[in-house]
């Protein structure tokens, strides 16, 4: 007999990755089927490490055909494309990393929310979260101790937080941005991704429960 959370599901994220982006609908699919023995993780991967160079005119274009493609494959995602002519890209994902750790000091159920609010301020409303002042918005949006969050933001101890999630998602097999990984006992398992459906996954999961 398993214990009642001997499960766990390792989901392994940047908030600022377009494919996460795409596979967020599925993603709260899964939480809302997943058996209840399953508690889910969320793993920051770091995507981009601190800079604040512009980011080249090669890499912009590449990132605009890279949010094309996932309009074609996983339909119905929304992009804005303005973000490209109305910010001033940097190739740096780690201030919104940190944004996620430092909302969730202040209280976990704000996790999410807060990765949510990135998503959409960044994909939607053409807002750039590579800069502070953007994440400090969205924290007094979400309601957050403002004060807190900017001492968080950018602490000692958040980014070795964020670098710890960093090497725990290597340790984990985490094969780019988003990855799922199952883990039961001594055991792990490398998800293949649906970004459609939620079915499939949940379909190697259940084989794995019972493995």
């Amino acid at each position: 007999m398993q214990h009642r959370h001997a499960f766990k599901l390792y989901y392994i994220h940047d908030p600022m990755c377009s494919w996460c982006w795409g596979f967020h609908p599925v993603l709260r699919q899964l939480e809302q089927q997943l058996p209840e023995q399953v508690t889910v993780h969320y793993v920051l991967g770091g995507l981009a490490a601190d800079s604040d160079l512009p980011m080249p005119d090669e890499m912009q274009h590449f990132l605009q055909q890279t949010w094309r493609n996932i309009q074609k494959k996983i339909p119905g995602t929304d992009f804005n494309f303005d973000f490209w002519s109305d910010c001033k890209p940097k190739r740096s994902t780690y201030p919104a990393c940190r944004a996620v750790i430092a909302a969730r000091n202040q209280n976990r159920s704000v996790e999410k929310p807060m990765i949510n609010a990135i998503q959409n301020a960044y994909y939607l409303q053409a807002k750039n979260p590579s800069d502070d002042d953007t994440l400090m918005a969205l924290a007094r949006q979400l309601k957050l101790d403002a004060e807190k969050f900017a001492e968080d933001l950018n602490a000692a101890t958040t980014q070795q937080t964020l670098v710890q999630e960093i090497e725990l998602s290597s340790q984990l097999g985490a094969q780019g941005f988003p990855s799922l990984v199952f883990e039961h006992g001594n055991k792990r398992a490398l998800l293949t991704l649906d970004y459609n459906q939620a079915g499939n996954i949940l379909q190697q999961i259940n084989r794995l429960m019972l493995a």
